[in-house]
């Protein structure tokens, strides 16, 4: 190899002739304008986008620093706040004890009131059936309709004060039995009752019949001259008529005379006319018609015999007790046997209750 080498040809020298350069300078160049522009608007970019970069910065760093305050702010709010929920969880609580106590506190006033209110229906239904059973009394022994009215009316209005809707059905019959009771005539037994006796203290100022006296009729002064002013012829024709009037009597037969009592026995009758209408004022406030009428008719005729018809006491006496005798006393009054069942149904329910 190494003869190969020495055999080949000495190399041959090649001569460069130096190059004269024939460009413009670069800064008739247009291109180098354009790079130098771009170059300086990447430049100010550059600039720019850093001072943007740093306005950020710091707002980011305002803005974090604001946040930091905020959520320091925060943090102690929520801690407020957990502190106030946690006061408020304790009143909770305190009102849920609470609670419970004025429920149970309720609930107890809720049995007394109930308790309260059976009492009370149960005493005013007790009252109710005492008036009741003193209206059918009342009706049943005295016949006295208009006491029985007011017993039903007052049992009425004791059920309309307590409002209760379980009540109406009851109301309903004591309505019926009072509308019943109203549709009734009227009966003054009172008012009867005040004339009988004032006709029984009216019989010892009665005059008899025997006591009155016949009066002579009586000519006047001035129709009677004096008998010295006649005539003699006068004198003695009148003097002749009165002897011959005192021969004639005239009696009417066609109606009885005056009784002649003893004192004793005109005391006995007045005392008979007084038990007549004694009794007569019984059978009123037993209303026992019959007997009233028959005693009212006695005690009229008594008093149309043996007393004095022209005085005008006694023709007042007469016309009283005939008024009495017309009156009705004896009306038939329904009984309440209506309303006392339903006393008597509505008072077994409760119990059942």
């Amino acid at each position: 190899m190494t003869e190969a080498m020495n055999d080949a040809p000495p190399p041959t020298e090649i001569t460069v002739a130096p190059v004269r350069s024939t460009a413009a300078p670069v800064w008739r160049n247009p291109w180098f304008y354009l790079v130098l522009m771009a170059v300086g608007l990447a430049l100010w970019q550059w600039v720019e986008t850093r001072i943007r970069l740093a306005d950020t910065q710091q707002e980011v760093a305002r803005r974090l620093a604001d946040n930091a305050a905020a959520s320091k702010e925060d943090r102690s709010l929520l801690k407020e706040s957990q502190e106030q929920v946690a006061a408020l969880q304790d009143r909770v609580d305190t009102l849920e004890s609470q609670q419970a106590e004025f429920q149970g506190q309720a609930q107890e006033l809720r049995n007394l009131y109930q308790d309260l209110a059976r009492s009370r229906d149960d005493a005013t239904l007790l009252e109710v059936e005492q008036a009741v059973t003193l209206a059918a009394q009342q009706l049943q022994l005295a016949g006295n309709v208009q006491a029985a009215v007011l017993a039903l009316q007052s049992a009425d209005a004791k059920l309309a004060r307590l409002d209760r809707p379980q009540f109406i059905p009851l109301r309903k019959t004591l309505a019926r039995d009072l509308e019943r009771l109203q549709a009734l005539p009227f009966v003054d037994l009172p008012g009867m009752s005040v004339k009988l006796e004032s006709a029984i203290v009216a019989v010892d100022k009665l005059p008899l019949a025997m006591d009155q006296r016949p009066r002579s009729p009586e000519k006047p002064a001035a129709a009677q001259p004096a008998a010295t002013e006649l005539p003699w012829w006068k004198r003695a024709g009148s003097e002749l008529w009165q002897e011959v009037r005192g021969l004639v009597r005239i009696q009417r037969f066609d109606r009885a005379e005056p009784v002649l009592l003893p004192p004793e026995q005109s005391f006995f009758l007045r005392e008979n006319l007084k038990l007549r209408l004694l009794n007569a004022r019984l059978a009123l406030f037993a209303r026992d018609a019959w007997t009233f009428r028959n005693e009212l008719r006695a005690a009229q005729d008594w008093l149309a015999r043996y007393f004095d018809g022209q005085d005008k006491a006694v023709q007042a006496e007469i016309a009283t007790l005939r008024q009495l005798a017309a009156a009705e006393v004896n009306i038939e009054p329904p009984s309440l046997n209506d309303s006392l069942t339903a006393l008597r149904i509505f008072k077994s329910a409760r119990e059942r209750k």
